[in-house]
């Protein structure tokens, strides 16, 4: 009897200790996405409660424009969900709505890159929380000549800047990572 009260004891405290790091995991996932800026290629979903023809969903072209109902043209390339949500509720608020109720989130990350010795090279959409070693996964792992140490970064807006990363290393929509030919 005192082993099973012993063993559920231990049980409910791996439990806690579970919850509470997911917790902790999802809300620096929360931080990460909430500071978030959006760019060229990524799809925003705008909610305004209640008014169907304010709502919908659009992909961020190369100008960093949205044509928005009553609103006209707003910039929002190098702004965060919550900074495009003040832009829109700012501009409804008094001409159009007494108090809209407006909610700004990504629907789909612009993608990454990745080229080099992998098996299959190319674009992949982004997903918060994606690292090295799990974006050379999605292109299918090393090919057998890859320097597995030789991994660099450079990005779609400044080709010019590379970084040496580790395989553990976060990246960013528009990354472009290349993984080196060994010479062994």
């Amino acid at each position: 009897m005192f082993n099973l009260t012993l063993w559920q004891l231990c049980l409910s405290r791996s439990c806690l200790l579970l919850s509470c790091l997911l917790l902790s995991t999802s809300a620096a996932a929360h931080q990460k996405h909430h500071n978030y800026t959006v760019g060229a290629g990524d799809k925003i979903a705008i909610d305004v409660y209640g008014e169907t023809d304010l709502s919908f969903n659009v992909i961020i072209d190369s100008s960093g424009t949205i044509d928005y109902p009553y609103l006209g043209e707003i910039t929002v390339v190098g702004l965060t969900p919550s900074e495009i949500k003040q832009k829109i509720h700012n501009g409804l608020e008094g001409s159009y709505l007494i108090s809209p109720k407006v909610m700004v989130s990504i629907a789909t990350f612009r993608q990454f890159y990745i080229k080099g010795e992998v098996k299959r090279p190319g674009g992949y959409p982004f997903r918060p929380g994606l690292t090295v070693d799990k974006a050379i996964a999605l292109a299918g792992g090393f090919t057998e000549r890859a320097a597995k140490q030789s991994i660099m970064r450079s990005t779609n807006s400044d080709l010019t800047k590379t970084q040496s990363v580790n395989i553990d290393d976060h990246i960013s929509p528009d990354d472009i990572l290349n993984i080196a030919e060994s010479f062994f």
